[in-house]
């Protein structure tokens, strides 16, 4: 399973007041008075452990940060074998389903992920490159075989349109 460690939201803080404490004055307006500098906006990605409550800001965020550029349709497409891709990868459930990917999937295989605790926090679908290629990012949480929970985990999965008698279709990429 090909999964980047758990995301690290960019969580700075700024400091509320310059150098020496003192408030800032605004040289472009000098009839105003002077203001203490601000601080900075709370984070855009809630705090780790934050559950479903916090799935929406994560999905806010990177619709935010990756403006679309997909029909609609392709979007839906891709948006769906995305999410089954990642719920084959990383729960064993589905596998037999793209075998391309997955091979051995015939044998006995203990999932690196319950099923029971898996959920996918939030997903994407853009082009990659090219109008025949996309890219469907997700981040997602789990609970793995030794009872350790982690959300904002990182999924990409990479697709190429083929085109079979006039029709076109997403086909997922190996990542080998």
């Amino acid at each position: 399973m090909a999964t980047t460690p758990p995301a690290t939201s960019a969580r700075t803080t700024a400091a509320s007041a310059p150098a020496g404490g003192r408030p800032t004055v605004n040289p472009a307006a000098s009839t105003r008075l002077a203001t203490p500098a601000r601080s900075a906006p709370a984070p855009a990605l809630p705090p780790h452990g934050e559950g479903i409550a916090g799935d929406r800001a994560i999905q806010e965020a990177l619709e935010s940060a990756w403006p679309a550029d997909l029909p609609a349709a392709d979007e839906r497409e891709l948006l769906a074998t995305g999410r089954a891709l990642l719920r084959a990868d990383a729960t064993g459930v589905g596998r037999a389903q793209w075998p391309h990917l997955f091979s051995g999937s015939g044998q006995a295989l203990a999932p690196a992920f319950a099923t029971g605790r898996f959920r996918i926090q939030a997903a994407i679908a853009r082009r990659d490159g090219s109008p025949d290629k996309a890219v469907v990012h997700l981040v997602w949480a789990g609970m793995d075989r030794g009872g350790t929970f982690t959300d904002l985990r990182i999924t990409d999965w990479f697709f190429t349109r083929t085109t079979t008698k006039g029709a076109g279709t997403w086909t997922p990429q190996s990542r080998t």
